[in-house]
């Protein structure tokens, strides 16, 4: 089991096991949540947590098209 945990202060801490339901991550373009799959991400070639964007869907279709 992987878990995170997150400490706001002294008394008031809060852990929560990860699941392929509740990974998220911000779109850089637009910053609306999106949903991570982090099997997908970390079985990538250059995939790692901390240098991995991830685009909502509309974000990607347009860099798709704009070429990028």
């Amino acid at each position: 089991m992987f878990y995170v945990k997150a400490r706001f202060n002294d008394v008031v801490e809060i852990t929560t096991e990860i699941h392929d339901d509740n990974v998220f991550g911000i779109c850089p373009d637009c910053g609306c949540e999106v949903n991570v799959d982090l099997v997908e991400i970390l079985n990538s070639k250059y995939g790692d947590l901390n240098g991995t964007a991830v685009y909502c869907l509309k974000c990607s279709k347009s860099g798709m098209e704009g070429g990028i």
